[in-house]
């Protein structure tokens, strides 16, 4: 993570903390390729969460890597089309953003994204920290 933004987190630790999030594809030689990035989508991360748990997984979720698939972004398209993201709160989270416009249009871009990146053969992947 580190050596991927390493700009990001020294902004980040010399300014405000915060949840940074990342959805990325990885080529053969694993090197990640960045799809979208957000800041702060609280509602975002809670739904990206559950589903990590849903998936079997357990442990601490900071910087767990949740891959993607197309039944997944299938899912996260109805809930964000239908302003239904989960209210999810942390401690450097910032605000709500269920109803964030901003948030929402970033979302829908990377549905987009990551639909045409699953019907390329690639595989979508999540991260958060904080």
């Amino acid at each position: 993570m580190d050596s991927m933004y390493p700009d990001k987190i020294n902004n980040q630790q010399n300014k405000n903390m915060g949840l940074d999030q990342t959805a990325y594809t990885k080529n053969k030689k694993g090197e990640q390729e960045e799809i979208q990035y957000w800041r702060k989508h609280n509602a975002l991360d809670g739904w990206m969460e559950a589903l990590w748990h849903t998936k079997g997984n357990d442990g601490e979720w900071n910087c767990s890597e949740l891959e993607l698939t197309m039944h997944d972004i299938e899912q996260l398209e109805a809930v964000v089309v239908n302003d239904e993201l989960p209210e999810t709160h942390g401690f450097f989270y910032g605000g709500d953003s269920r109803f964030s416009e901003y948030q929402k249009e970033q979302t829908l871009e990377f549905i987009c994204n990551a639909y045409d990146t699953l019907r390329e053969g690639k595989k979508v992947f999540y991260q958060a920290w904080f």
